[in-house]
């Protein structure tokens, strides 16, 4: 039998396999595969998942299946991804709710991102933006600082709840202007549109998505929207970096995730189809509608994403004092 050198097995390590093993890696995949959502029908995660998920069965002839495991703000779901068999056949679509803050947020959930998945792609970035209350008056971002800092004790904003993106852009917005805001969690973006339609609540800090149709609507000011650069689906938004807050950006994006030790072949193959899917036109269009940008990145780019997202967001969450509800 020849002998296999250390150079062949680092260059091939499916070699090293036994041959059923290599076999089935081959095949992959030859039954359906399951998209795991650690949040309810019908949210951002769930969207995406759904969008691609034909896409991927068309591309390699068997079922991926969307599968909605919630609960406990996404730690459940991504729980059950990080310990499942990493044999390509349970696969992730995360946040950066439930893979980045919870880490910090929620105590001893028994492994970390970093080390128990491996990124396969980045799909979509969904961003944040800032709204006032029509009552508040101001129209821009330098108004709505200086209306802070001639306010004694500052002013609230809300967010769709503790540890959530839109709670940490608020936090971030805080930190980076040096002005007084209390945050005021909600259950969710429909109470808080309520408020501060109502005026009930003068700042909120929401998806973009969410914020649109009162903004459109005149019910609401859209004064920024969090992203690094300008959103297509409203290009004449500026950035609230740009409006004299430099470094400000929050991405509340979508990716694709497997348990920790995915084959590589395999894991290049799904990179691979995720950038295929995102650039078609229909997909592109769907996404457009959403106010959802495709940011596609391969796996090694998102394993280091993801490293940056904790570096990023570890001392402000530490910093705002975040504790779970």
């Amino acid at each position: 039998m020849p002998r296999i050198t250390r150079r062949a097995a680092l260059a091939a390590p499916a070699l090293l396999l036994p041959p059923a093993a290599r076999a089935q890696q081959e095949n992959w995949p030859n039954r359906p595969v399951t998209l795991l959502v650690p949040w309810a029908a019908g949210g951002s995660n769930d969207i995406t998942a759904r969008l691609i998920a034909p896409h991927l069965q068309e591309r390699f002839g068997q079922p991926f299946v969307v599968e909605n495991r919630p609960g406990a703000g996404g730690s459940v779901g991504m729980g059950q991804v990080a310990r499942a068999k990493p044999d390509g056949y349970t696969l992730l679509i995360s946040s950066a709710s439930n893979h980045i803050f919870n880490q910090f947020v929620i105590p001893d959930q028994g492994y970390d991102p970093r080390e128990a998945l491996d990124g396969i792609a980045m799909l979509t970035d969904v961003p944040n933006a800032l709204a006032v209350s029509n009552a508040l008056g101001v129209s821009d971002v330098q108004g709505l600082i200086a209306k802070i800092k001639a306010t004694r004790g500052g002013l609230s904003f809300a967010s769709s709840g503790v540890g959530s993106s839109n709670h940490l852009a608020g936090e971030l917005f805080r930190m980076l202007t040096g002005t007084e805001l209390v945050h005021v969690p909600y259950r969710g973006g429909g109470p808080v549109l309520a408020d501060l339609i109502s005026g009930t609540i003068p700042i909120a800090f929401l998806n973009l998505p969410t914020l649109l149709p009162p903004a459109e609507a005149g019910r609401i000011r859209l004064i920024g929207v969090g992203s690094a650069e300008r959103v297509p689906v409203r290009p004449e938004l500026p950035t609230i970096a740009e409006q004299g807050v430099p470094g400000y950006a929050v991405r509340s994006w979508t990716g694709l995730f497997a348990p920790h030790g995915i084959d590589p072949a395999v894991r290049q193959r799904l990179a691979d189809a995720c950038k295929e899917i995102l650039a078609l036109p229909a997909v592109r269009s769907k996404l457009s509608d959403l106010a959802s940008v495709p940011i596609w990145m391969g796996p090694a780019e998102t394993d280091r994403f993801v490293r940056q997202e904790f570096d990023k967001w570890g001392p402000v969450v530490k910093a705002a004092g975040v504790k779970p509800e």
